[in-house]
């Protein structure tokens, strides 16, 4: 999964604020350290695992296509 020009970590931003989540309430709840879900929000990390983007879409209650598309 490529974090195409930071696409992936704002569409992530998008939906956590969305449910009012902050990135630390974000990272316990898809049990991913704080700074992962930061990296990946800011576009440092480009290809998380699809582990990790498993755990962030069902934390934000979406599908990995839907973070993806």
């Amino acid at each position: 999964m490529e974090n195409i020009d930071g696409h992936l970590g704002r569409k992530i931003k998008h939906q956590r604020a969305a449910l009012k989540l902050t990135q630390d309430e974000l990272a316990r709840k898809a049990d991913i350290p704080y700074t992962t879900l930061v990296k990946i929000e800011t576009g440092v990390v480009k290809s998380p695992s699809v582990q990790t983007m498993q755990k962030i879409a069902q934390a934000l209650e979406v599908t990995i296509d839907e973070l993806i598309s």
